[in-house]
């Protein structure tokens, strides 16, 4: 009995030395976005704000176009995820369920694909969106970022179609479905929490690229959220208050996201699909 409120009491222990160490950056974050810029460089470095003020938010909503770069991170981060997700999903369904040749070549390209260094893909990628005509352009980066995201929801979708059992495509199939009706009726709402849980990653992924946007992307109304947070830096002396001011408004679309499909993240809705 000792022993395990022994053990209780350490796991709480633990539990709340990891929350300091995962919460402790976002709320220096916080802080360091309501102080001013003397405040920030000070000498004497302060744990709260002493004169808190919002003059890095307002800076980055009424002097710059970081509204306007949100909505554009916004709108390629959706229309991937969506693409994504109905490219994706086929071929890991084809790839858990569907017996054909070639499929552990096929299944092991996906993995290469996904592993491939996105460094090596800048200049084939810009070239081609070059020859499209759609370079400085957001829907040249849809049409980009979809390269390293299909690859990752396929490959993240395959085990957890895989751990639906077969014999519901097997019931299924003696009632008269079609594969098709099987994989979209049926399997799709059973892998539903998988898929939500990685088209949130994919969104993640999107959402805060970097690089891609940096290498096609030179007009400023065309211009997602780094890039803006990015161009904030002018010689030495960063403004701390304003990047840490933009890294806390880009996290809130992606927290809102996750609370409202946290309540779809459950599993074992399998159980009782199948007669024993």
């Amino acid at each position: 009995m000792r022993e395990t409120k022994g053990v209780k009491i350490i796991s709480r222990i633990y539990i709340i030395i990891c929350l300091i160490v995962a919460l402790g950056p976002i709320c220096w974050m916080i802080n360091t976005s309501l102080k001013g810029q003397s405040e920030i460089y000070s000498q004497k470095p302060t744990f709260y704000p002493h004169k808190p003020t919002l003059e890095s938010y307002k800076y980055l909503i009424q002097d710059t176009n970081f509204l306007q770069a949100v909505l554009n991170s916004l709108i390629i981060a959706v229309v991937v995820c969506a693409f994504s997700i109905f490219v994706a999903y086929p071929a890991a369904y084809a790839i858990a369920r569907v017996s054909f040749r070639g499929k552990r070549t096929f299944s092991k390209t996906i993995l290469f694909t996904y592993l491939l260094p996105t460094a090596v893909m800048y200049i084939p990628l810009y070239l081609m969106n070059a020859r499209i005509g759609v370079t400085n352009s957001i829907w040249g980066l849809a049409l980009i970022y979809p390269t390293f995201t299909i690859p990752y929801v396929a490959w993240v979708l395959i085990p957890h179609i895989q751990a639906i059992p077969c014999d519901i495509d097997e019931a299924a199939l003696v009632d008269g479905c079609g594969r098709l009706r099987i994989m979209y009726r049926i399997i799709f709402p059973l892998a539903l929490p998988g898929i939500i849980a990685t088209t949130i990653f994919a969104f993640a992924m999107c959402w805060g690229e970097y690089m891609y946007a940096l290498v096609n992307i030179t007009s400023t109304s065309q211009q997602t959220f780094p890039l803006v947070i990015a161009g904030l830096i002018f010689g030495d002396m960063y403004p701390w208050g304003q990047l840490t001011a933009g890294a806390i408004l880009a996290c809130v679309p992606v927290v809102i996201i996750y609370m409202l499909a946290s309540g779809s993240l459950v599993g074992g809705q399998t159980e009782g699909g199948v007669k024993g």
